[in-house]
């Protein structure tokens, strides 16, 4: 099983609102691979939180160790009418709950059965070091999205792998990469064999260098 860590956002399209954000497209891209997938992570308590609950169900990933938090609302993406022509990337939308190391030890200690951890969105260091913990008793591969040029705390695990996320992502295609590949590690494969097959998989081309 592949556990994902992050918070699910909401995001709306002509009037429904599906699941977004790194967390959910990670876990829904690994879910789509065949993995067993699992979000740790909070949301507020409000319909926009309802609607992505029912998405991510639909797309097959579970949501046990989803919190709900009451105080504040879970964001959601600007309308996007599809129909309408637009290159532009829509604003950042508001901020809402965020999980704490508290919370991410106590999905995880509920969960248990895992082989895979993503934590699929930037973190702090005690967020960071408890997935690491959890990964080391549970003899599973962590996997870290990072900001690029971020520094990366002490003690991580020798086998950690590390993802550089792009400034954007609308089109879900770096979210895609890092599910995929958590699903190929989930189902046994090497981390250099895993990277390859997804990378071959999804249609990323090698570039020469000069």
């Amino acid at each position: 099983m592949i556990v994902v860590i992050g918070s699910p956002i909401g995001r709306s399209v002509d009037g429904a609102i599906s699941a977004a954000g790194m967390s959910s497209r990670v876990a829904l891209a690994a879910a789509r691979a065949g993995a067993s997938v699992q979000v740790v992570g909070k949301t507020g308590d409000d319909t926009t939180a309802d609607a992505v609950i029912l998405d991510l169900a639909r797309g097959a990933v579970g949501h046990v160790a989803l919190l709900r938090d009451g105080s504040r609302a879970t964001p959601l993406e600007p309308a996007i009418d599809e129909d309408a022509a637009t290159e532009a990337s829509p604003p950042p939308p508001s901020h809402g709950p965020a999980i704490d190391a508290a919370d991410v030890d106590l999905g995880l200690r509920y969960l248990t059965d895992f082989t895979v951890v993503v934590l699929a969105e930037p973190a702090a260091a005690d967020v960071v070091a408890v997935a690491s913990d959890a990964a080391g008793w549970a003899e599973a591969r962590l996997i870290l999205v990072v900001i690029a040029g971020s520094v990366l705390p002490e003690a991580l695990p020798a086998d950690i792998v590390v993802f550089e996320a792009p400034d954007d992502d609308p089109d879900g295609v770096f979210a895609d990469l890092v599910g995929s590949f958590a699903a190929a590690l989930d189902g046994g494969a090497d981390p250099g064999d895993a990277f390859r097959a997804t990378v071959d998989s999804d249609g990323w081309t090698e570039v020469a260098e000069d």
